[in-house]
C-alpha cells in the first residue's frame, strides 16, 4: 500500500500530474476558516484533510484533484478516482514543491505552459465532442471541469515545476529506448483509445510524451525512498473526519 501510494507521484503530468490550490498563495487564508467552529448558519466550511509542514491540504483540493483527472489523457478510464490515493498524491506534490523552493530554479514561462496545454488538448479523447481544436471548443471544456483558465494554468504551471524538479534530481543516467516507447503505445495506448472509441494520435507525434511517461516511472522507483525520508523527517498529519485541527 505504501510503495503503491508513493509511486503515484510519477503521475503528476499524467496523473501526476498540480492540483494543490496555489499553496504559497492560498493555505495561510483558508487554515484558520478551516479552524473554525462558528460557522455562518446555511455557510458549509472547507474541511481540513491534511497538514503538510505547516500547510494545509482541503477538501476542495481534493475534488480539484478529481477534477483535473479530465486533463490526463493516457489515464486508464478502467480505474474509478480514489479519494485516498489523491489526498496521498496532493501531501507528496506539497512536499515536492516544499523542496523545490530551497533550491530556486528559473520560472516556468506562461508561454511554456500554453505550449503544453496546446499539445495536452489535441491528446484528450473528450475534447473531440467539444471540438477543443477551436479556442471557444477548448474554453467551454475548461469550464466545463469547473475551472477557469487562469486556475488551469496556474495547477499546470505547478504540475510542470514538479516534474522539472524530479527530473533534475532523479532522472540523471535514465535512458528511455525507441523499443520502449513503441511497447508502450501499442500496448497501452492503443488498447486505451479503443476503449474511449477515439482515434489515436500517430507515435511520431506523441513518442515525446510517451518517453516522459516511461521516465517517470522508472524515476518513481527513485522518487518512494526519497519520499519516505520527507514524510519521516517532516510533519505530515491526516485529520480524520471530525478531527480538530492542531
Amino acid at each position: 500500500m505504501a510503495r503503491h501510494r508513493y509511486r503515484t507521484v510519477g503521475f503528476l503530468v499524467l496523473s501526476m500530474v498540480c492540483a494543490v490550490r496555489g499553496t504559497a498563495q492560498t493555505s495561510t487564508g483558508t487554515a484558520g476558516t478551516s479552524q473554525s467552529t462558528h460557522a455562518l448558519p446555511g455557510v458549509e466550511l472547507d474541511r481540513l484533510v491534511a497538514v503538510v509542514n505547516g500547510e494545509v491540504i482541503l477538501e476542495s483540493d481534493v475534488d480539484e484533484e478529481r477534477r483535473m483527472n479530465a486533463f490526463q489523457p493516457f489515464q486508464d478510464s478502467s480505474k474509478s478516482f480514489s479519494r485516498e490515493r489523491a489526498i496521498d498524491r496532493l501531501v507528496d506534490r506539497v512536499l515536492i514543491l516544499q523542496q523545490a523552493k530551497l533550491q530556486p530554479d528559473q520560472e516556468i514561462s506562461d508561454a511554456a505552459v500554453e505550449a503544453q496545454l496546446a499539445t495536452l488538448r489535441q491528446d484528450i479523447p473528450a475534447c473531440k465532442q467539444y471540438h477543443c481544436a477551436t479556442a471557444a471548443g477548448w474554453m467551454k471544456f475548461v469550464t466545463d471541469q469547473g475551472f477557469t483558465m487562469d486556475e488551469l494554468m496556474r495547477r499546470w504551471r505547478e504540475r510542470m515545476q514538479v516534474l522539472r524538479f524530479i527530473e533534475l534530481r532523479f532522472r540523471a543516467g535514465i535512458r528511455i529506448s525507441d523499443d520502449e516507447v513503441k511497447d508502450y503505445y501499442e500496448k497501452t495506448l492503443l488498447p486505451e483509445y479503443e476503449r474511449q472509441k477515439s482515434v489515436a494520435p500517430k507515435l511520431n507525434t506523441i513518442a515525446d510524451r510517451i518517453q516522459e511517461i516511461l521516465l517517470q516511472q522508472q524515476v518513481g522507483n527513485l522518487l518512494v525512498d526519497w519520499l519516505k525520508t520527507l514524510r519521516a523527517q517532516g510533519s505530515v498529519r491526516m485529520m480524520q473526519p471530525g478531527e480538530v485541527a492542531p
